[in-house]
């Protein structure tokens, strides 16, 4: 049997931590060897998620004790360490890490964003590696794949800018809609919140009722105008408006836009099929058929759905994924298998978790 490839995982406590050391239980390439908390260290990994529990490598990774994070310590177990902290927590870290020869893989905000100012702006957090931030690749394959390849730092895309992006790249690329009057109406599950305690989180605040939240000033809106503007070719200024479900993981996404002609669906939906012909993560749905959020949990898949408003010329893009997966941990895997030269895909087959 083939050595996996040893890698490091720095915050394992979040959702994003816990859906990691899911994947990568299952990983035939690579190896968790390091795990680190500085709220739990010394405890083991099953102790805080028992569905580690158990024989063979499964009970192997339980078994690992979280330790403080130390970069030496990383850099000398590791090929790879995968940051999933909170912003301003990664850019030291990251730097610590390369400068050791280590590639890394960053889920924060920290290195999404090519312009210093920017996150600066968004953040409200000086940026202390503006190196980095002009190296960091985007990862998204769809777009970056060959850069992801060569690159020594991978920007983990944001939850709601993958299915954003995703959603608007074919009709963007081909010059299909309008770029003055694009509207992305987002839906997300409670953990995109992330897991630190709060009121607005809590399963009372949470189950059966259904809100709005941070109107005008979300923190993925520069993120989505960033990239869609490089596919448009041309600055975009969007309007980007999040609301909270009363579900654990999910993301959907309703965008609306206008064509900058009168364009049948059969067009478009040749267009969208064409366009994600060869990318087996996304899958765009039959005519009539729209995306929900069931049919992706747990899973790296991005299900697009297509509709034509012939009456007001508008193309409507619904777009579904598990923010955890897909829009998380599941896709700081892929960027990880093409850094370290392995199949794209290797270890994210994974089936949606029904019902």
């Amino acid at each position: 049997m083939t050595k996996r490839i040893p890698v490091g995982l720095v915050g394992v406590t979040g959702y994003t931590g816990m859906e990691l050391t899911r994947v990568l239980a299952g990983h035939p390439g690579l190896e968790l060897v390091r795990v680190t908390s500085r709220s739990e260290a010394g405890k083991t990994l099953a102790s805080l998620y028992p569905f580690l529990a158990g024989p063979g490598d499964l009970g192997r990774m339980g078994a690992l004790t979280v330790t403080m994070p130390a970069p030496a310590d990383l850099a000398a177990a590791c090929k790879l360490v995968f940051l999933a902290v909170p912003h301003k927590t990664a850019q030291e870290i990251a730097a610590a890490l390369i400068a050791k020869g280590v590639k890394v893989v960053d889920l924060s905000a920290d290195f999404r964003l090519r312009d210093k100012a920017t996150y600066e702006k968004w953040y409200a957090a000086p940026h202390t590696q503006p190196a980095l931030l002009a190296e960091a690749v985007y990862g998204l394959p769809e777009i970056y794949r060959e850069q992801m390849k060569r690159a020594r730092l991978i920007a983990n895309p944001g939850c709601y800018p993958t299915s954003a992006i995703l959603g608007l790249l074919p009709a963007l690329e081909a010059g299909l809609v309008h770029t003055d009057d694009i509207v992305v109406d987002s839906k997300s599950g409670a953990t995109g919140a992330g897991r630190k305690a709060g009121v607005g989180t809590l399963f009372c605040e949470v189950s059966d009722s259904f809100k709005a939240y941070n109107l005008t000033r979300h923190r993925h809106t520069p993120e989505i105008e960033q990239e869609v503007s490089l596919l448009a070719k041309t600055p975009v200024a969007l309007s980007f408006n999040t609301h909270l479900l009363p579900i654990n993981r999910g993301i959907l996404s309703t965008i609306y836009t206008r064509l900058q002609k009168p364009t049948a669906l059969a067009e478009v939906h040749a267009l969208y099929a064409k366009r994600y012909a060869d990318e087996g993560l996304v899958r765009v749905l039959p005519m009539g058929t729209l995306p929900e959020t069931r049919f992706v949990r747990g899973t790296m898949f991005c299900d697009v759905g297509l509709v034509v408003d012939e009456r007001i010329g508008r193309l409507i893009i619904v777009t579904a994924i598990d923010n955890l997966c897909r829009g998380a941990s599941g896709q700081a895997v892929l960027g990880a298998n093409l850094m370290l030269g392995l199949p794209e895909t290797e270890g994210l087959p994974l089936a949606p978790l029904m019902p």
